[in-house]
């Protein structure tokens, strides 16, 4: 029998039609020796909601667990990303940030790129994040609130800064349970002829390239259109716009506004359209989604396992939070990925959640290189592969799971 929840957006029936079993915290990387037995695990399972279509985990992990002072990820880490946001930033200003007295927040600045392009346009800005990455924005002089995004935060400021014209959210907004509260607030701060903008990754891509990894404790809600759409009417938005994005392997642009504040754009209605002809959020989709997901998990174990026997070295690239649901539910360890190089220096010397490969500096990876590199940060397949042409030359190879398992 399927097991069921509700839905947190309309209070439906969510049915699970997938399991990753038992997962740490994805960014919980531990220091060796730390006390493993006290590490947090919970269950990763996701389903859809019957009415409004919104793909969601079953269980919801304590946001103070996920987003905290020793939170890892840094958005200014990738250059593709940098020029993403400050390309996205010179848009904003020339066409929604154009008044005398234009005001602009950001739900989860991270360390403040977006805050940056703006604020060197002389654009008043605020971002919103309770993590401790956002130590590194206000640490530029950027304007920042440490805090959670809600109700009450919106009034706050609504009270101290006034209505603001554009309120912005870049992969954050899929992060949040409890996402009446923030749209209720978002309604409540968004100037009458405002925006709310956000982009998170699309379900129909996670879908269409069983990109499974996207789906872990962080990613709580899996959009699409369809339930943006639904979502936004509850709270008296309306969806005017859709722009698809190839950052992160595939995501979406999402506009909302005050309901008849704006005309939707003709893209809205094709997104609809094409997702109702592929019948993403059907019930039968997603259950040979995650019959694609056991193949990829079944063919890559099988891969690693033939080239240990063999006696070649295989080495993860990207201590992601996605590569912790992929190690941990297909089972992949040290004795099958030597470690992981990573960049990011509060990840390295520690170990991979659950698993408990070591992460090392990129250092490593280049001073001896591996036969294999098993690509975890795929999403930067292309960035990554251009830095890495040493490692190719060498003899190097790549090993993808997106949307299949090959070597290249």
């Amino acid at each position: 029998m399927s097991r069921t929840t509700r839905c947190r957006v309309c209070n439906g029936t969510v049915t699970e039609f997938f399991d990753f079993r038992r997962q740490p915290l994805s960014d919980c990387f531990l220091a060796p020796g730390s006390a493993v037995e006290k590490e947090f695990f919970f269950r990763l399972a996701i389903g859809v909601c019957a009415e409004c279509s919104m793909v969601q985990l079953m269980e919801e992990v304590p946001r103070e667990n996920m987003f905290h002072e020793d939170y890892p990820y840094h958005s200014s880490g990738s250059a593709y990303m940098r020029a993403h946001f400050e390309q996205f930033a010179k848009r904003l200003i020339s066409t929604e940030l154009t008044g005398d007295s234009p005001f602009f927040v950001e739900i989860g600045c991270n360390d403040g790129i977006m805050l940056r392009a703006l604020a060197d346009a002389g654009v008043p800005s605020l971002g919103v994040d309770p993590s401790g990455v956002a130590d590194l924005a206000a640490a530029k002089g950027l304007r920042v609130r440490k805090s959670f995004f809600e109700d009450a935060t919106a009034q706050e400021i609504l009270e101290a800064d006034g209505p603001a014209d554009v309120i912005y959210a870049a992969n954050t907004l899929c992060h949040i349970p409890y996402i009446g509260s923030v749209l209720s607030g978002v309604t409540k701060l968004l100037a009458p002829g405002g925006v709310f903008v956000f982009e998170d990754p699309y379900l129909g891509d996670i879908v269409e390239r069983t990109s499974f990894d996207q789906i872990y404790d962080e990613h709580f809600f899996l959009f699409s259109a369809r339930s943006v759409r639904f979502m936004a009417a509850r709270h008296g938005l309306e969806l005017v716009d859709v722009e698809r994005l190839p950052v992160h392997g595939g995501e979406v642009r999402y506009t909302l506004a005050h309901r008849g504040a704006r005309q939707p754009s003709p893209a809205v209605a094709e997104l609809l359209a094409e997702e109702e002809r592929r019948k993403i959020s059907d019930l039968p989709t997603l259950e040979k989604f995650g019959e694609n997901v056991q193949k990829i998990c079944k063919d890559l174990t099988t891969l690693l396992l033939d080239l240990k026997s063999s006696g070649k070295r295989v080495v993860g690239y990207g201590a992601t939070a996605k590569s912790s649901v992929v190690t941990n539910f297909c089972g992949i360890g040290p004795e099958l990925v030597e470690f992981v190089s990573d960049i990011t220096p509060s990840k390295q010397g520690r170990l991979t959640p659950g698993v408990h490969i070591p992460v090392r500096p990129h250092e490593e990876f280049s001073a001896a290189y591996p036969d294999y590199a098993l690509l975890f940060a795929w999403n930067h397949a292309e960035e990554i592969m251009e830095k890495e042409q040493e490692f190719r030359a060498a003899g190097g190879k790549w090993i993808m799971y997106v949307p299949d398992v090959r070597v290249v």
